[in-house]
């Protein structure tokens, strides 16, 4: 909540601006949906707890940009986020994964995010546990002997025991570690693992997902984790032993306690291809997968509207998670989605589909625009490539025509195209192109290279 603290819903929308282009009504209506948890998480009233947040459905063509704003969405809010597909969501009863799968796995994100940020938090106290091992590895401490010792004067000069001289050597190999003198160096180390092997059940269908790994966990618990041998060298065993005496240093109850809180709190759920389970057409009810289509959505209509739901690490209310919706609408209309699930998605946004200009804007102005992916691929052989703005400007028509031919997918045709453009390049070099090469992409290459992306209309149906 503190990131969002700083971030207005104009600096909200400006941060989607440098990943996505256009779609201005969808970026305006998910800022102020991120900024309003901020503003429920400080209400002092006890109000609080009933302001539900106004979930999104967004509807627009493939391509258009509805998943890649609410992943961007959620790293500027540095929240959980679990993206899933209506389609693959069976009705319960049936073979398949259910609809609060969606919650655990926003949970078990939540999780995993808490505990990395926990042990950022203890990495040096664990760094200085593992350099210790790593030195007895090298060096094993000698223990004092238990009888009386006479002084002596000289100890910096001449060590007065094996201990003394042990001691000695080993400040002199911590001080090698922590230079990086012997990160090459093999030693031998202990592992730990779980002794208990991946279980599967005969006749597990009627079990649910959460059951299964409740099992898996309690087993884990009941069996002894062995500790195996392994060579390895002393960079390796850095990452391996920060890993685990990281784990050691956090509490899991804590982080879990956190982790459903966040989730609560904070987390996104992205329910795409929506307009899949509703019914097409205008039919309503009906017989054979429309069943199990309308049974999809009754399933999905507690999680959205609020409801408890039983993960491993613990409870957890979806009252207050954003749910936001997506789909194209081509055959099926938002009106045909049951009327209580349209009505838990009351801000409803229509994405425009792209034009020519938007094309040339997504090629050059975004921070990971495909051509500045595709010179970056190149500078790691030694090559520049350079893209003329007449070049650009035909890729961009290429790219829509060829959306106009044959299907709109949207951007994704200028992966097709750009790939096109430029594979034979990726296959000659560094064997025919040597570096240091530059090419320049001008509009005669790119009219040469994709002249029979249109034209032929039989093999053009074949290409994505």
């Amino acid at each position: 909540m503190e990131k969002i603290r700083g971030l207005t819903p104009q600096e909200i929308v400006k941060e989607l601006d440098k990943y996505i282009i256009g779609q201005h009504d969808a970026k305006r209506n998910v800022a102020i949906a991120l900024r309003n948890r901020w503003r429920r998480m400080n209400v002092k009233s006890d109000i609080k707890d009933d302001i539900i947040p106004n979930n999104i459905l967004m509807i627009g063509a493939t391509g258009v940009g509805k998943t890649e704003i609410a992943r961007r969405l959620a790293k500027i809010a540095d929240a959980p986020f679990v993206k899933v597909e209506a389609s693959k969501f069976t009705e319960v009863g049936y073979v398949g994964r259910d609809v609060e799968s969606m919650v655990r796995d926003l949970v078990e994100q939540s999780v995993n995010m808490v505990k990395t940020r926990k042990k950022e938090e203890v990495k040096e106290k664990a760094a200085a546990t593992v350099e210790e091992i790593i030195l007895d590895a090298f060096i094993p401490p000698m223990r004092k002997s238990a009888g009386f010792q006479m002084p002596n004067g000289d100890t910096e000069e001449v060590p007065s025991s094996d201990v003394e001289l042990n001691e000695r050597t080993r400040n002199l190999f911590r001080e090698k570690i922590k230079n990086g003198e012997l990160e090459d160096r093999k030693i031998e180390i202990d592992i730990k693992q779980s002794g208990a092997p991946g279980v599967g059940m005969i006749g597990a269908g009627m079990m649910d997902e959460a059951s299964m790994m409740n099992i898996q966990e309690m087993i884990n618990g009941m069996m002894p984790k062995k500790a195996r041998k392994r060579k390895v060298t002393v960079s390796e065993a850095r990452k391996i032993l920060l890993e685990e005496e990281a784990s050691k240093l956090i509490d899991m109850d804590e982080v879990k306690e956190e982790a459903i809180r966040k989730a609560e709190n904070a987390g996104i759920v992205f329910i795409d291809e929506i307009d899949k389970i509703a019914s097409g057409g205008g039919r309503k009810g009906g017989s054979g997968p429309d069943v199990s289509r309308e049974g999809v959505q009754r399933d999905l209509l507690p999680i959205v509207e609020g409801s408890t739901v039983n993960t491993k690490h613990g409870v957890i209310k979806t009252d207050h998670v954003l749910f936001i919706a997506a789909g194209a609408f081509h055959i099926s209309k938002p009106s045909d989605l049951i009327p209580e699930l349209q009505g838990r998605f009351p801000i409803r946004v229509e994405l425009n589909s792209l034009n020519k200009s938007d094309f040339i804007r997504i090629l050059t102005e975004p921070k990971n625009a495909l051509t500045k992916q595709y010179e970056a691929l190149f500078t790691t052989e030694g090559i520049t490539v350079t893209f003329d703005e007449e070049a650009i400007d035909e890729i961009a028509q290429t790219a829509f025509d060829v959306n106009a031919e044959i299907e709109n997918i949207g951007a994704r045709r200028l992966q097709t195209v750009m790939s096109k453009l430029l594979n034979e390049f990726l296959f000659d070099v560094p064997d025919k192109i040597k570096p240091p090469a530059e090419i320049v992409v001008t509009r005669d290459m790119v009219k040469q290279k994709l002249s029979g992306l249109i034209k032929n209309r039989d093999l053009s149906e074949y290409i994505l």
